[in-house]
């Protein structure tokens, strides 16, 4: 048996397992857990989501504060609903990378723990915005079967 063959068959026993509406469901939570967990904080204690926002240089401060809890939410919504996945989830992607290169500045710092953990947090950023733009392409390649838009 070939490790073609062999793949194929372990594949149609895997197959089930992953392919559950829960499943996916819970997956897709998991991807935007930060991004509803993040702006729940954010509400919770504003004063720190102006001071993030101050630190970062965004002003003024408490209306990118707000729109960030939206945005983050209101994006997360539509990827666990389905409504606009494919665009929801490209915008959270390029908000990720955005806010990666402001945030994560590792190359700034000097060697030590604090530079390796701003690495480290940059590439991890970066792996989930890879990620959000596979959710992207699997919904747009699901509603057309086969990866190309349909225009009505």
């Amino acid at each position: 048996m070939t490790t073609i063959s062999k793949e194929i068959r372990v594949a149609a026993y895997v197959r089930p397992l992953l392919a559950t509406p829960l499943l996916r469901f819970l997956a897709l939570l998991a991807l935007c857990s930060a991004y509803i967990q993040g702006p729940l904080m954010k509400v919770y204690d504003f004063d720190g989501a102006i001071a993030e926002m101050n630190h970062f240089a965004l002003t003024p401060a408490p209306l990118f504060a707000v729109g960030v809890v939206v945005f983050e939410l209101a994006m997360s919504a539509l990827i666990l609903l389905g409504i606009f996945r494919w665009a929801a989830a490209l915008c959270l992607a390029g908000f990720t990378v955005a806010a990666t290169f402001l945030a994560f500045r590792f190359w700034e710092l000097a060697p030590g723990m604090e530079r390796m953990m701003a690495t480290n947090g940059f590439f991890e950023h970066l792996g989930l915005s890879g990620a959000f733009v596979l959710v992207a392409w699997h919904d747009l390649h699901e509603r057309t079967g086969s990866g190309k838009v349909r225009v009505l």
